[in-house]
């Protein structure tokens, strides 16, 4: 169990990033007229600094191996640019909070079906009544940050 406390740590960290991040990109929206431009803005800045480690440290993988990954493995991109559109775009409507409460609510009713099935190469983890209470307290959390 404590052999994953830095990793855990590390994730504990990178959501209070994400508390942070929300509420600076929506103001960039404001600033800049509209929420494409502040998504646009944040993946340019975040690929810029991803680059120069990736270029710094590692080096692209060859062209086979570019080749052979699945057309579906590059749909993670779409899917973060939907996530911190969606974001950026409410959370001054209903708060970091509310925002980061649903947002983890939608993670964990989506792991939990990931879990559940073993997909996308993860151990399978069958659902049970302590899971599905903890999704169910976690969406509670997020009726409770709107009374």
């Amino acid at each position: 169990m404590f052999q994953n406390l830095p990793a855990l740590f590390l994730v504990f960290l990178a959501g209070m990033a994400v508390a942070v991040q929300t509420p600076i990109n929506g103001l960039l929206a404001q600033a800049g007229g509209n929420g494409i431009f502040a998504a646009t803005v944040s993946f340019l800045v975040g690929t810029i600094a991803l680059a120069l480690i990736l270029f710094s440290n590692y080096g692209l993988p060859s062209t086979g191996t570019m080749r052979a990954i699945p057309w579906w493995m590059w749909t993670g991109g779409l899917l973060g640019a939907f996530y911190v559109w969606a974001a950026l775009t409410n959370v001054h409507k209903i708060g970091a909070l509310s925002l980061v409460a649903a947002l983890i609510a939608g993670q964990l009713t989506a792991a939990l079906a990931l879990d559940a099935s073993g997909a996308f190469g993860l151990g399978v983890n069958s659902i049970n009544w302590q899971r599905v209470l903890a999704v169910f307290l976690v969406a509670a959390g997020v009726l409770l940050s709107r009374i």
